[in-house]
């Protein structure tokens, strides 16, 4: 059943997602140097003095694809509600690749840093937010999700 609550929290999880492609994971900006770097989940953006933008793809597009597949996963979590076991299993892998996602943000934070190279510290923006968001969502979903099973096997004991 898709009104299910874990349902529910898959949906949001998928919405935060999506918005998340959209939305810088982090940025340093020196406007009196006049360079910067902002992450997005496709690409980086580097500021150079020369006032010439450069978008570094490769590696940063990793982010990108991890966040399409956790989409994916939490979709097809949503529509495997008839198969728990297949929804805790779909669930603990989409977990591990948000946790994957939080963590190469950071080093790919860490490793843009370099190149602005100021004492200032950059700033997370939504971008890096809304996926430790999905992130709790989907543990909170998987958490029903084992609800529902125990609640189906006791039953099932009973008859």
């Amino acid at each position: 059943m898709i009104q299910r609550v874990q349902s529910l929290f898959l949906v949001v999880a998928v919405v935060c997602l999506v918005a998340s492609l959209f939305f810088p994971i982090w940025q340093k900006l020196e406007l009196e140097a006049h360079t910067g770097v902002i992450l997005k989940a496709a690409y980086a953006e580097i500021y150079n003095p020369d006032q010439v933008i450069t978008r570094e793809v490769f590696p940063t597009v990793i982010l990108g694809l991890l966040i399409i597949t956790a989409v994916v996963l939490a979709v097809i979590e949503i529509f495997r509600y008839r198969n728990r076991l297949m929804q805790m299993k779909l669930g603990a892998v989409n977990s591990l690749v948000l946790a994957a996602f939080l963590g190469l943000s950071v080093y790919f934070t860490f490793h843009m840093e370099k190149l602005v190279g100021t004492a200032d510290q950059g700033t997370y923006d939504l971008g890096m937010y809304l996926p430790a968001i999905a992130l709790i969502l989907n543990l909170v979903a998987n958490r029903f999700i084992r609800k529902d099973e125990a609640l189906v096997r006791s039953v099932d004991r009973i008859r």
